[in-house]
């Protein structure tokens, strides 16, 4: 016989899954107005954000509702946990996009120098962490989400190098200083999305496997020969 609060996560699963789909097409929507430069679509992009802020308050009265009727215990308590922090990491990725767009409004057009930013890159790692990491929930699979933890360094190398090269466009021409600075903020969020597509990986983990593993990559992750490597790299950078 199956338990009434097994409908309950049922149904609190499928909100999220709606949730992460419409904040998915969010980040796909902000990427491709950048891209075809296209400002028309940015209040399509503000309509779908409303729908965005809407489930939050959904899966929020859900988790509530869960915790009041019933008393989850293993599992089923850490994927409610669990689901109130991939709820608010999905509302802000989708603020996010909103922000992106905002952002670019302000210059409507890629600037001449948009070869040289890291805007194409970034945007590719983002958008396949915040892919990884729906698809790790949807699958309940943590090697998926072991992908979106890997992939952070690579988007937080690229946020770093596309900072100097803005920076080195900025020196170049004063012309350049207001569309450079959009794209740093715009790479910015985009380092952060990231961010939250990396906390919503960690809570898959915490739920399939019952182990918390925010910053313990290291040990999960890494073997001795790429553990020296990080450290010496990041002994670097504080130098």
């Amino acid at each position: 016989m199956e338990r009434i609060i097994d409908l309950q996560l049922d149904k609190l699963k499928t909100r999220i899954i709606k949730m992460c789909s419409l904040v998915d097409e969010q980040v796909q929507a902000a990427i491709k107005l950048i891209s075809e430069e296209n400002i028309t679509e940015a209040e399509s992009i503000l309509a779908r954000d409303r729908k965005v802020d809407k489930y939050d308050l959904k899966i929020g009265k859900i988790c509530q509702r869960i915790f009041a009727l019933n008393q989850p215990v293993a599992m089923d308590l850490r994927l409610i946990m669990s689901a109130l922090n991939i709820n608010t990491n999905l509302e802000r990725i989708g603020d996010l996009a909103v922000n992106i767009v905002d952002n670019f409004t302000r210059i409507k057009k890629k600037p001449h120098f948009f070869e040289r930013t890291k805007f194409t890159e970034m945007a590719a790692v983002a958008s396949e962490m915040l892919k990884n990491a729906i698809d790790s929930f949807i699958a309940a699979d943590p090697s998926i989400a072991e992908k979106v933890i890997r992939a952070e360094t690579s988007l937080d190398k690229l946020n770093i190098e596309n900072h100097s090269v803005l920076i080195e466009i900025m020196k170049e021409d004063k012309e350049n200083i207001e569309p450079a600075v959009v794209f740093l903020l715009i790479c910015r969020q985009l380092e952060r999305l990231g961010d939250h597509a990396t906390n919503i990986a960690e809570d898959i983990y915490f739920i399939v496997e019952a182990q918390t593993i925010r910053h313990k990559y290291l040990k999960y992750f890494m073997n001795e020969y790429e553990i020296d490597n990080e450290l010496d790299s990041d002994h670097e950078d504080t130098d």
